[in-house]
């Protein structure tokens, strides 16, 4: 795939959705954190109704500590891996307090250094609470940028790389979302809605489906 394609696949985008967002609800940095830990493996629907009451009752790192493990149990037990989930908080919560004043470092090194956080949540919290124009590559980046031919790779490091090299920058902060978003309501994994896709003549994908322009509201 060529830039000018590329450039053509983002302005598409940007032209459907002019300002997109996470689907996770959340109001500081902090609530990011927590709410992304919590929706690895987990749909952002259950985490926004986990966290809805979890946040009103602790939504500081030393709230949370207050909270206690077991507490905090008691507001995630619906989200997957709650329990391995709520340990990582707290030891999170522990060092955000004693290490960084309560606050969520805006530094990678710093991010990944903490229970549960990894690559993809440190580029999350870095683009989406504080501006930084990286790319968290989830299952479904992975899956567009491979399937559309905008940056095809074996491994989530090689796309993520890929994507920062090729995405034309003035589309590079928004692009996280635009692709996730792409990925989870039209490059579906099972059954691509290529007939709702504003980008389907753009997309080098070789077996597409010629479904109903509609069909996106099944």
């Amino acid at each position: 795939m060529n830039q000018e394609k590329r450039r053509q696949i983002f302005e598409r985008l940007r032209a459907a959705n002019p300002t997109p967002t996470t689907e996770l609800n959340y109001r500081t940095p902090f609530e990011l954190l927590i709410a992304v830990i919590l929706s690895a493996q987990s749909t952002d629907r259950g985490v926004n109704k986990a966290t809805a009451k979890l946040f009103r009752v602790a939504n500081t790192p030393q709230a949370m500590l207050e909270l206690g493990e077991e507490g905090l149990r008691q507001y995630i037990r619906t989200i997957g891996l709650y329990n391995t989930k709520a340990k990582n908080i707290i030891r999170t919560c522990a060092i955000l307090v004693e290490k960084y004043g309560g606050e969520v470092p805006a530094e990678r090194r710093a991010l990944e250094s903490l229970p549960g956080v990894g690559r993809k949540t440190a580029n999350v919290i870095l683009n989406t609470a504080f501006g930084h124009p990286t790319m968290a590559v989830d299952t479904h980046i992975f899956r567009v940028a491979n399937r559309t031919g905008l940056a095809r790779g074996r491994t989530v490091l090689e796309v993520e790389k890929k994507l920062l090299r090729w995405i034309p920058k003035e589309f590079l902060q928004d692009a996280h979302h635009w692709l996730i978003l792409h990925g989870r309501y039209t490059c579906t994994a099972r059954k691509p809605r290529c007939g709702s896709c504003v980008i389907e003549d753009l997309c080098e994908y070789k077996e597409k489906n010629p479904g109903p322009v509609d069909q996106a509201r099944d």
